[in-house]
């Protein structure tokens, strides 16, 4: 996409803690601080919403896989068997 498409975001009355904080994890990435906000904004906003979260789990209906009690059986048998 053209660099003239792009939007611009300013952030204010960020501390100078949380700034050397974020600058500090891009350099560890070998990227700007630009860059590194880009990334991690972009992926943030992939997130899906509690809303949508909320209706993918109602749209998959009730669970039927086994019990609390059968997985902790399950779990010590293959312990045991060690």
């Amino acid at each position: 996409m053209a660099s003239w498409l792009m939007a611009t975001v300013q952030i204010r009355n960020l501390s100078d803690e949380v700034h050397r904080e974020l600058k500090a994890e891009a350099a560890r990435r070998g990227q700007s601080l630009s860059e590194y906000l880009r990334v991690e904004l972009e992926r943030w906003a992939g997130y899906p919403t509690h809303a949508e979260l909320t209706e993918r789990i109602r749209a998959r209906g009730p669970y039927s896989g086994p019990s609390l009690d059968e997985l902790t059986a399950m779990v010590r048998e293959d312990r045991d068997s060690h």
